[in-house]
């Protein structure tokens, strides 16, 4: 048997000292332009490529069934990723830097916001439609890693994970979901932060 014990202890403590870096008082800023977006009955768009794709998708899940299963006033979460037929339309006919961009072209608004997704912050259909979003008065957050890219030097709000790795990268941007998801899970039903627990919501 092939012993991976040091390894899999050397990953997760690379994880526990990127936690520790983390800027909360950023991520808090972000939590309240996403809390603001929510109570103004905003649309939150949300996308990412490969694996932030599928962050962006979990986060709608999250947050449109999630959360709002148990509230009355509900989360707008759009993710840009899930129409997979307009997507490839899109890509085919007019170039896939353009997949984000063109779903969010005259629909976006002021009162919105855009969460862009990205590891290296430099993925440029995510940066096309951060860039659009910004002309139409809409806020952006971006979530990264690595440098943060060009990505977090455009962003208006900022959740980043310092650290030089994409898997690393990608399982803490989960973890903004997750944590994200509890906290406001607690004050919009229950008036708390912290301090319980939702293992009875199931999405």
């Amino acid at each position: 048997m092939i012993d991976f014990k040091n390894a899999i202890k050397e990953y997760y403590e690379r994880e526990m000292e990127c936690i520790k870096r983390f800027d909360l008082d950023k991520i808090n800023e972000a939590m309240n332009i996403l809390y603001e977006t929510y109570q103004n009955e905003g649309t939150i768009y949300v996308c990412g490529n490969g694996g932030s794709a599928s962050t962006a998708s979990h986060m709608q899940n999250d947050f449109n069934k999630g959360i709002s299963e148990y509230v009355d006033k509900k989360f707008n979460f759009y993710c840009l990723n899930d129409n997979v037929s307009t997507m490839m339309a899109i890509a085919n006919d007019i170039g896939y830097e353009e997949i984000f961009r063109f779903q969010i072209k005259n629909k976006i608004k002021p009162n919105d916001l855009f969460i862009g997704i990205s590891g290296s912050g430099n993925s440029k259909n995510v940066l096309n439609a951060a860039e659009y979003a910004k002309e139409q008065g809409a806020k952006v957050l971006g979530i990264t890693g690595y440098s943060g890219g060009k990505l977090k030097e455009m962003s208006d709000y900022s959740m980043h994970v310092d650290e030089n790795d994409m898997q690393i990268a990608e399982d803490l941007h989960m973890t903004f979901d997750h944590m994200m998801m509890k906290i406001f899970y607690n004050y919009l039903t229950k008036g708390e932060i912290s301090g319980q627990n939702i293992n009875d919501v199931h999405c």
